[in-house]
């Protein structure tokens, strides 16, 4: 069965036309304590239209919403329009409620947006599987996020009602848009529906609009193999030097990364890369000695190529209507 029936289907979209077609009205949040008037432009984002603040737009860190610009994501049984419907309620459960945000030193991401930290909504977001938990780094999430993420998946709420991939690709960079490394080489966000944190999908892949980029994935790797897996490497003494100075937590988030996609997000800075490669090394041995899978990957979460500027406005691509 579905997720949504046709009915809800209209509900919602009757729901979510009639508070845009309202123009900007206001939600309440409290920043850093004070009540102010925001417009929710989707689920993890808002702008400011009063006080301090006014004017200035918000990215709320810690957790992730669905693209709501098109039907951009798909995975296991999921439609791309049925994911759609679950960004676009993320935004209407955003904009109903009342919510509590915090920022110590009002920095701001790539985008010139001030990071507000709001654990209420993240919470209330993750919990109906309306969000996922997202760090930016290899760092895990927080641990309430990813208790509220486990309820959900467990409930098959929201997103996850039809499949969890180990991994969410969030974002995509083709090779000819530029400002990657010198050498072409771009990187695809994918972030881990275990602990919540990022990895990078290096290629120097060029994409045609409209087109879909899907992951490659192992989906049933068992706690058992992650922990066999770390052990094999603990036990070289050749790799000491880099693992050394790894907790077992960050060696079993390598290990279960290498073992889903065949690549892990690293703990070690660029000029270290002869050990990343090194330990990489060791790890496709252990592919290829059976104690890590070995098989060939199928299809983990898919995103639709559009590039930023040409998702919104009327000049948008037919595959975005």
């Amino acid at each position: 069965m579905r997720l949504f029936s046709i009915p809800v289907l209209a509900l919602a979209s009757c729901l979510f036309a009639s508070t845009a077609d309202a123009g900007e009205v206001p939600s309440r949040v409290y920043l850093n304590g004070v009540p102010t008037p925001v417009y929710f432009n989707d689920g993890d984002s808002f702008k400011v239209l009063a006080g301090e603040h006014s004017g200035t737009r918000a990215r709320l860190a810690g957790f992730n919403t669905l693209e709501s610009y098109g039907p951009v994501h798909r995975w296991g049984d999921w439609h791309a329009k049925e994911l759609y419907w679950i960004a676009k309620l993320a935004t209407l459960n955003a904009r109903r409620g009342v919510w509590h945000c915090t920022s110590e030193d009002l920095s701001t991401d790539t985008y010139g947006r001030i990071l507000w930290y709001c654990p209420d909504l993240a919470r209330d977001q993750i919990r109906r599987g309306l969000a996922h938990a997202m760090t930016i780094n290899e760092k895990p999430s927080d641990p309430t996020y990813l208790a509220a993420q486990r309820q959900a998946i467990e409930a098959r709420r929201g997103m996850w009602a039809h499949g969890v991939p180990a991994y969410v690709m969030t974002s995509l960079h083709s090779s000819t848009e530029g400002g990657g490394r010198d050498d072409g080489t771009q990187y695809n966000r994918m972030v881990s529906t275990f602990d919540g944190h990022s990895n990078s999908m290096a290629h120097k892949d060029a994409y045609d609009e409209c087109q879909w980029i899907c992951a490659p994935e192992r989906t049933e790797v068992s706690s058992s193999t992650v922990a066999a897996g770390v052990a094999a490497l603990r036990a070289r003494a050749d790799l000491e030097p880099i693992l050394g100075g790894l907790s077992d937590d960050e060696v079993s988030q390598i290990v279960r990364d290498y073992a889903h996609v065949g690549w892990f997000a690293h703990f070690f800075r660029e000029e270290d890369e002869d050990k990343r490669l090194e330990l990489e090394l060791a790890l496709g041995k252990l592919a290829s000695d059976g104690v890590l899978p070995s098989e060939a990957p199928g299809e983990g979460s898919c995103v639709l190529y559009v590039e930023f500027d040409r998702r919104y406005g009327n000049g948008r691509p037919a595959c975005l209507r």
